[in-house]
């Protein structure tokens, strides 16, 4: 399993299971983009059993942050570990999307 996928209170949440790399950001890209095309238009990237992002896992990220980019969408992260926020920070992604603690946070800020 590359992600899990849940919703709540109308936004959908992935999950990615260890890692967000090249190995699996392909898969995750291609169901995160197709709920997108589906009606999707808040999510937010739990990462509370993800280990490691790589620049495959960012562009996920990116790619979803940019097809939202309209009023009343967005992307959020949640619950990353400090290598993971190290990644998010050192590559500007807190400009991109929105950063927060819990999922409920993560949720608001939407």
């Amino acid at each position: 399993m590359n992600a899990q996928y849940d919703e709540r209170d109308g936004v959908l949440i992935v999950t990615p299971i260890e890692r967000l790399d090249t190995g699996n950001a392909p898969a995750v890209e291609l169901e995160v983009m197709r709920r997108i095309e589906a009606g999707a238009s808040k999510i937010v990237f739990d990462f509370e059993r993800t280990n490691y992002v790589s620049s495959a896992g960012l562009r996920v990220l990116l790619k979803a942050a940019k097809s939202l980019n309209r009023r009343d969408a967005g992307v959020a992260v949640c619950r990353a570990n400090s290598h993971v926020r190290e990644v998010l920070d050192l590559s500007g992604f807190g400009k991109v999307v929105k950063v927060a603690k819990t999922v409920s946070k993560a949720i608001a800020a939407l």
